[in-house]
């Protein structure tokens, strides 16, 4: 065998992989990361340090090939205005430092840039890079060394289609209906997301930054998305594609529900978990209502204490994830139900058969989760594109119903909360909804088995990469070759111990 035979042999598919710092944006990633690696294909994640742990614990738990899969490590950068040790959104003190957290994830550039680097000499050359939507400096890089960037938002094409048609182009009389989108869609400005409705606002520095996202990302290969072909409209996958057509040929990638690639989830708190599930052992088939927000939104004691009267008035069986440590339930308020701390293993709640329906803010994570286990919804949007989720859920694809809301930033009152309720878990309105998550169940399982939509669609995406002219690194005469020489071996040493999930 030659020698450019024994190159060409030893050579694997090779994909980098570079989540944004939040669990709701990096969990999907990881769970195609470990499906990536069930095929085979070596897989490149990055994060900070105090991420880490949490990608270990969820690698060991999802199947993934340790083999297969190393993580790389980037220090994120000392700023004066975010707490120490806070290299997650989960961990902020107040959302209001969201801004501060995008903008310092910029200063990651130049070490990423130094691994990407080293990688493309390695003896398996990465066929892409996808990362986050927030991270759209790495673009840049990508075009530097000729690597093609998908990006991936973390939401479905019906959010992603009409944030673009929206984006600083709001038409003014209510309601109204999006260019390009079927016509029987009619939103107000109550169904917009508050990054949308401010996008008129140049001088903005959030939606300054937020502007240079929405160019790079246009600009980019295409967009890994984390949905599967029959829960989105075509209208809606022909509309986002129109924004990527320009320059990458109109490539958007269903490949999910990607919760669904792998079978288990990462386990945080293994007594809390175990107690929660033991509990809910117990209870009547389909008796219980899962009540969480996520772990963005800032919710008050005021707003916590109106849920929880709510809850009690509906008389339903509950378990409800409070993120708050402080806020003390009202007295009696969890005679009929478990009110749980922190973390819950929400995928193994959403599939166990007490579940009847979740009271959800409609992350695009949790709405995906709550289909492929075939639970019905209640929304309360409160930040980001899940106002246009809930739009979904409850009028495109009628998986669920709308919570009753009042104007924007006041308190759900318990009545609200107390009617809600009642009609997802005994109104016809509900009834309808369970029956329509049920058939979607069905076909969401169906798409990510061999021979499904997404699977297709994930084999098309890696034949279509493997034909892309391998990218090169340019290196600068100043750098020298001693340097690159000895950040190659750096990183060819981290492959060969890869990463220890056991």
């Amino acid at each position: 065998m030659t020698t450019a035979a024994m190159v060409a042999a030893a050579k694997e598919d090779h994909v980098l992989i570079f989540p944004f710092l939040s669990k709701g944006h990096t969990i999907p990633l990881l769970h195609l990361a470990a499906a990536l690696s069930s095929r085979n294909i070596l897989v490149t994640l990055f994060t900070t340090p105090a991420n880490v742990p949490f990608f270990r614990r969820h690698l060991s738990s999802s199947g993934a090939k340790a083999a297969k899969i190393q993580v790389l490590i980037l220090p994120f950068p000392n700023h004066p205005d975010l707490p120490a040790g806070v290299e997650s959104t989960e961990s902020l003190p107040s959302f209001s430092l969201f801004p501060t957290f995008l903008g310092a994830t910029t200063s990651l550039h130049d070490h990423f840039l130094r691994l990407v680097r080293s990688l493309l000499r390695s003896p398996s050359p990465p066929l892409c890079l996808i990362s986050d939507f927030f991270l759209g400096w790495t673009l840049a890089i990508c075009c530097r060394f000729g690597l093609p960037r998908l990006v991936f938002h973390g939401m479905s094409t019906f959010s992603m289609s009409l944030t673009k048609s929206l984006w600083n182009n709001i038409p003014k009389d209510e309601p109204f209906s999006v260019p390009g989108a079927p016509s029987e869609l009619q939103l107000t400005l109550a169904d917009l997301p508050e990054a949308v409705i401010n996008s008129v606002d140049s001088l903005d520095p959030a939606n300054q930054f937020l502007e240079s996202t929405v160019q790079t990302d246009i600009r980019s290969w295409g967009v890994i998305v984390n949905s599967f072909a029959d829960i989105e409209p075509p209208a809606y996958v022909q509309l986002l594609e129109s924004f990527y057509g320009p320059v990458a040929g109109g490539r958007v990638w269903l490949v999910g529900p990607l919760n669904l690639l792998t079978e288990t989830e990462p386990v945080e708190k293994p007594s809390s978990e175990s107690e929660c599930i033991r509990w809910l052992d117990r209870q009547p088939d389909g008796s219980v209502l899962y009540v969480a927000f996520g772990t963005q939104a800032d919710i008050s004691d005021e707003q916590l204490d109106e849920v929880a009267h709510g809850l009690v008035r509906a008389g339903i069986r509950f378990l409800w994830a409070v993120r708050s440590e402080t806020w003390l339930p009202p007295k009696g308020s969890a005679d009929l139900g478990r009110i749980e701390r922190g973390w819950v293993p929400q995928k193994q709640v959403l599939s166990h058969v007490a579940v009847g329906g979740f009271v959800s803010h409609c992350g695009w994570n949790s709405v995906l989760e709550a289909v492929s286990a075939g639970v019905a919804l209640l929304t309360w949007p409160m930040i980001a594109e899940q106002y246009f989720n809930a739009k979904m859920v409850a009028e495109v694809i009628g998986v669920g119903i709308r919570l009753r809301i009042p104007a924007a930033g006041a308190v759900v009152g318990r009545k609200e909360v107390e009617e809600g309720v009642r009609e997802l878990m005994e109104g016809e309105k509900g009834r309808r909804a369970r029956e329509r998550a049920a058939e979607l169940a069905e076909k969401a399982k169906a798409a990510v088995v061999k021979g499904g939509s997404s699977y297709e669609t994930l084999d098309k995406l890696l034949d279509e990469l493997r034909k892309v002219p391998t990218a090169t690194a340019v290196m600068e005469v100043e750098e020298g070759e001693a340097q690159v020489e000895g950040e190659a071996k750096m990183v060819h040493r981290e492959w060969r111990d890869g990463l220890q999930i056991a």
